[in-house]
């Protein structure tokens, strides 16, 4: 019977695996596609596409495709919100300033999966695991 290690030892099993330029490309497009599918109102297919293909065969791009899963249905509860609240005129700040959040923290996201780099979105509730 083998005992399992200390917490914090070092075991051979635990090494990280090499994330390739296939999954970097997997991850990035988990990103940048929402983006393009956000100007048909779609930017959750891109994302969901991602985790469905390659999802189950990498775990780096399956935490990306999550993660940008989440943002994107977040995205879309807030897009709804800010333009119901265009009728009491609030929203007309809102939804633009929220547009430029969006964009800015997509890009970001593609730039850390290409870099190899683990993402998490700000100010997003985590409904995917």
């Amino acid at each position: 019977m083998t005992v399992p290690p200390p917490p914090g030892s070092w075991d051979p099993r635990n090494k990280p695996v090499p994330v390739t330029a296939e999954d970097r490309n997997w991850a990035m497009a988990a990103h940048v596609g929402s983006i393009v599918t956000a100007w048909f109102a779609l930017g959750l297919v891109a994302p969901l596409v991602v985790l469905l293909v390659r999802g189950n065969v990498s775990p780096y791009v399956r935490r990306h495709a999550v993660e940008s899963l989440n943002f994107q249905l977040n995205a879309f509860v807030l897009t709804i919100v800010f333009a119901l609240l265009m009728f009491v005129l609030i929203g007309f700040v809102l939804l633009p300033l929220y547009g430029i959040f969006y964009l800015v923290f997509v890009v970001l996201g593609t730039i850390k999966a290409g870099n190899s780099e683990e993402f998490r979105y700000p100010l997003t509730v985590r409904v995917v695991n």
